[in-house]
């Protein structure tokens, strides 16, 4: 069976942080080696002091991971330049496999997903969960999932995080075994027959106003609303400047689209929200997933009380969901507009610790968690894409 160990520093030297995180997760053991490190990384690490120290240390395992806008740890959120954080794990090598791919694009996302999908299946057929970590920027990541589930089949299940930046949206970095991808796509299949993987979502988000539709669209790249080219529409509809940017431009970012009344429960929300990450000078915008023409779309607005009222439910879900069983290993990816852009530290701290504690108590349980730029998390019994939500993903011993 698959052990699993946690650790996560703010040590700015990057080669002293990565030999911290493997001294402390492997409880300070002149033997640091394992079998598999899955590493998440801010922006300012020296990635390849991290990957040679890692190789050095830990000269038996296979290495991935990928950079976010900041780590969350059982020791606590931190977004800072140099954080870091490590799963590590010990296991036999026929319960894993991992791939990569050097680049992935909007209109490459359902066929590099798919090639790498091969790839993990070729290594290992038994693949039972995949943790799959693309980059943020320019992917259609619902075409992603399909290439995915084109290999494995929809049954499979698929979490993760899309990786990214200090919310700047310049670059993203992913790596696996000593190469270094900008705006590639890696994964980790798991194939240990004894561990299944529970996940859900939450976002705590108000729709706003009136619904418009997509009259004019190209994959994840809307062109026109209503008519009107859209970034002019959706600025002049809430009375921003077109030459609004980023987090100036609040709810003119943020897009609802409804979801199936089964499905608003599990969700706690009406609506799923993606968020446009980039605007072009003809004024048409790009978002992380398809908008065929015809959608209808709501703006929305974040809703801190929610947030908070919506995690706690969430979390009392997934803990009926293990059905007693204490949680082997915690997977987490919060959206990283969740982080200090929303909410200050001590509420960080306090978000934080109101999904670790009714969760994992005082236990000494795993727990790696990214600020990312999307999360994959199931709903509804398939997989989904999601942005500005938290999502777990918990990793159980099978009953039996």
């Amino acid at each position: 069976m698959l052990e699993f160990y946690s650790s996560s520093t703010s040590a700015v030297n990057s080669k002293r942080a990565i030999a911290e995180c493997l001294e402390n997760a492997l409880e300070g053991g002149k033997n640091l080696d394992c079998d598999l490190i899955i590493f998440y990384t801010s922006i300012g690490h020296n990635f390849k002091d991290i990957l040679s120290e890692a190789h050095r240390l830990s000269p038996n395992a296979l290495i991935i991971g990928c950079t976010g806008a900041g780590i969350i740890g059982r020791e606590g959120p931190n977004e800072s330049m140099k954080a870091l954080a490590i799963m590590a794990i010990k296991g036999e090598k026929d319960d894993f496999a991992v791939a990569g791919k050097e680049s992935i694009t909007s209109s490459t996302s359902f066929e590099v997903s798919a090639e790498l999908a091969q790839q993990l299946k070729n290594k290992n057929p038994n693949i039972n969960m995949i943790h799959f970590l693309p980059s943020g920027f320019d992917i259609t990541a619902d075409r992603a999932l399909k290439g995915i589930e084109s290999v494995f089949g929809p049954e499979i299940p698929i979490f993760g995080a899309t990786s990214g930046d200090n919310m700047k949206v310049i670059t993203n970095f992913q790596f696996i075994g000593d190469k270094i991808f900008e705006r590639g796509a890696v994964a980790v299949g798991f194939a240990d027959p004894t561990l299944e993987v529970i996940t859900q979502a939450t976002l705590g988000f108000n729709v706003m106003g009136e619904p418009f539709e997509v009259t004019r669209s190209e994959l994840n790249r809307i062109i026109e609303l209503d008519g009107q080219p859209a970034w002019k529409f959706l600025t002049n509809r809430l009375g921003f400047p077109e030459t609004a940017t980023g987090m100036e431009a609040g709810p003119a970012l943020w897009l609802a689209q409804k979801l199936p009344e089964e499905l608003h429960d599990e969700y706690g929300n009406t609506h799923i929200i993606s968020t446009i990450l980039k605007v072009d000078a003809d004024s048409s915008v790009y978002g992380p997933v398809v908008y065929p023409e015809g959608t209808k779309l709501w703006h929305a607005e974040r809703d801190e009380k929610r947030m908070f009222e919506d995690l706690d439910k969430m979390v009392e879900q997934l803990a009926t969901r293990c059905k007693g069983r204490k949680p082997w290993a915690v997977f987490h990816a919060d959206c990283a507009a969740r982080g200090r852009w929303s909410f200050n530290r001590v509420l960080k701290d306090e978000i934080v610790s109101r999904m670790q504690y009714p969760l994992i108590q005082d236990k000494d349980v795993p727990w790696l968690g990214i600020y990312g730029f999307g999360e994959f998390a199931g709903l509804g019994g398939q997989n989904r894409f999601h942005m500005l939500t938290t999502s777990l993903f918990i990793i159980l011993k099978k009953n039996g």
